[in-house]
């Protein structure tokens, strides 16, 4: 994993004592809900793919606490975590990984796919950087009317070494954009190696290129990450897209299907010590605002709260096939084809075309 060096964001001691325990109440919620989505997925009630924000808690609720409610956001396809720190119901996000009808998605996205009108969650997308355009585009949308909001996307560290993640930033440095771009950088690509992959693999100084301001932060304290989101989000307000590089490990596999063999032990061991959840854990009880009996009533509210969300998506139906094609245009559409498969091209006597 590269050295979160180079940023000037404080440590946790910062946060207030609520604040703290309202961002270890949130990682551990986000822990807890992602367990559980591994195992649904092994009981085959979670079809598709499902990548997991397991090692990304940290990140996730500095992140999130730094946006304002007006603000947009687009993720990729590790989304989970992040739909749940915007304030979306946790059982509504476990009913759209199982497929059902009272999901966020409407049971139609499954895990990649999260989208909320209602928080400004503008979808995880499961094309790699395909979400980066899109939000350049809403960015300049704002800038357009002259908004106050500002739009963060969120993007693995693979994307960086894609041709629309360069064309993206040149062009909201061009225009000025309020936009965040947030490299989620867990060291590997997959199973490869930021090294391996980039030629520069500071990839905060990519934004040089466009004489952007960016900074890189330890993903893997809460505090750090609030700050550094809140100066980048200050930044792009005036005018300024930013490029900020969370340094935040996986604890797990690309995938729930990656057994992750490519790491060694040492590597193993290494993520395994960087914990963020157990470290900042920790932190409290230094501070003395976490002991064994609160702990165990937080994971006790926690292990509830989770196993509610399950029995919500559980009891909530499968979509009906004929909600297949709802909403996939904002608008009706002209010659709009519903055909399913096994149905004819063109319509027949009784038969939809």
């Amino acid at each position: 994993m590269p050295s979160p060096a180079g940023t000037a964001a404080p440590a946790t001691g910062c946060l207030d004592d609520e604040q703290a325990l309202r961002f270890y109440r949130q990682m551990l919620l986000i822990r807890r809900f992602e367990e559980r989505a591994a195992r649904a997925y092994t009981e085959a009630k979670v079809g598709g793919y499902c990548h997991l924000n397991l090692g990304e808690e940290a990140t996730v609720a500095g992140l999130m606490a730094a946006l304002a409610d007006t603000d947009y956001l687009f993720t990729n396809y590790r989304e989970h975590g992040y739909a749940i720190a915007r304030g979306i119901d946790p059982g509504r996000v476990m009913a759209e990984l199982y497929g059902r009808r009272d999901g966020v998605s409407r049971g139609w996205g499954g895990s990649m796919h999260l989208f909320d009108v209602e928080s400004r969650l503008m979808g995880g997308y499961g094309i790699v950087g395909g979400q980066v355009p899109l939000a350049t585009g809403a960015a300049l949308a704002i800038d357009y009317r002259a908004g106050q909001e500002a739009v963060m996307c969120l993007m693995g560290d693979g994307t960086t070494n894609i041709g629309a993640f360069h064309e993206s930033l040149n062009l909201a440095a061009l225009w000025h954009l309020p936009i965040v771009y947030v490299v989620v950088n867990n060291g590997r690509g997959m199973g490869t190696t930021v090294e391996e992959s980039s030629a520069e693999p500071d990839l905060y100084r990519r934004a040089s290129s466009y004489r952007m301001p960016s900074s890189r932060v330890d993903g893997n304290d809460p505090a750090a990450v609030h700050e550094a989101a809140l100066e980048a989000l200050r930044s792009a307000r005036s005018g300024q897209p930013y490029l900020l590089e969370t340094v935040s490990g996986r604890l797990k596999g690309h995938s729930v299907v990656d057994p992750a063999k490519y790491r060694d032990q040492a590597e193993i061991e290494a993520l395994r010590a960087a914990d963020p959840v157990l470290g900042f854990a920790a932190h409290l009880r230094e501070r003395g605002l976490l002991n064994d009996d609160l702990s165990a009533g937080i994971e006790a509210e926690i292990a509830a709260a989770v196993e509610a969300a399950a029995a919500f998506a559980e009891a909530s139906p499968l979509p009906e096939v004929s909600t297949l094609f709802d909403h996939t245009y904002a608008t009706p559409v002209r010659n709009d084809s519903r055909r399913l498969p096994g149905q004819p091209l063109f319509a027949q006597a009784g038969v939809p075309a």
